[in-house]
């Protein structure tokens, strides 16, 4: 009997000892300064931020990170403070045993480039709009007239579909959207005009265009016109 209960005493001691232990770690781990912040960009490697201004949420207007004690930090707040960026599409943000504070940061994808009279701002694959940046312009699709509530989701559709197809992402370069919602739209390397119509039968239209094109271009014909006319469903009308 008295052998059982020095070995639940010795049990017991032990446990005591790594609880006192661990508590004695983590507090002495909390009170630790961190030694500096890393943000890390994935995904596309053009960057429309830079990783200054990431880093200045990041450690919420202090002079640097060295200045923050690790206790002090909100994970998630922090990850809100970088997600309410309008270039941001996401973040997660972790802090190491080491005091290693670091940002993980996924950026929108702009897929056109809007002009609202003097304004301009991306939208991007998500149909938010994205600001312009000074550190990189996107190569996207430039848009002119007004897009709304009553259009926007087609009009979303479309950019996206453009934007998905790699033939079209390379050719079309402007779209312009007209008072009665036709679109009209603009070739990279042709002088055309392409004579869209409204946002009904897209796949089709663009089946069509794709189709003329892959032929006109093998006769040299392409520089012959000035309108190409997609409105009429599995036809495509020429004008010289």
């Amino acid at each position: 009997m008295k052998m059982i209960n020095w070995t639940n005493s010795r049990l017991l001691l032990m446990v005591v000892l790594v609880l006192f232990l661990f508590s004695f770690t983590s507090k002495r781990n909390e009170n630790r300064k961190l030694i500096k912040s890393v943000v890390v960009f994935e995904g596309d490697n053009a960057l429309f931020l830079k990783k200054e201004v990431v880093n200045k949420l990041l450690i919420e207007s202090k002079a640097s990170a060295s200045a923050i004690q690790k206790v002090s930090l909100d994970l998630n707040t922090l990850e809100k403070a970088l997600n309410s960026n309008h270039s941001i599409e996401q973040s997660e943000v972790s802090v190491s045993i080491d005091g290693v504070l670091k940002a993980v940061v996924i950026q929108k994808t702009p897929i056109v480039r809007v002009l609202d009279g003097n304004n301009s701002f991306y939208m991007d694959y998500k149909g938010t709009k994205m600001p312009l940046s000074n550190n990189f312009t996107a190569r996207v699709p430039l848009v002119s007239g007004v897009i709304n509530k009553k259009n926007n989701e087609a009009l979303m559709d479309l950019f996206r579909r453009i934007y998905d197809d790699d033939f079209l992402k390379k050719n079309i370069i402007a779209i312009q959207i007209m008072p009665n919602g036709s679109l009209k739209m603009f070739n990279r390397n042709f002088d055309y005009q392409i004579d869209f119509g409204t946002t009904v039968n897209v796949e089709r239209k663009f089946q069509d265009y794709k189709a003329f094109f892959q032929k006109a271009v093998l006769d040299n014909s392409l520089y012959n016109y000035k309108k190409i006319d997609l409105r009429f469903t599995k036809q495509v009308v020429c004008t010289k």
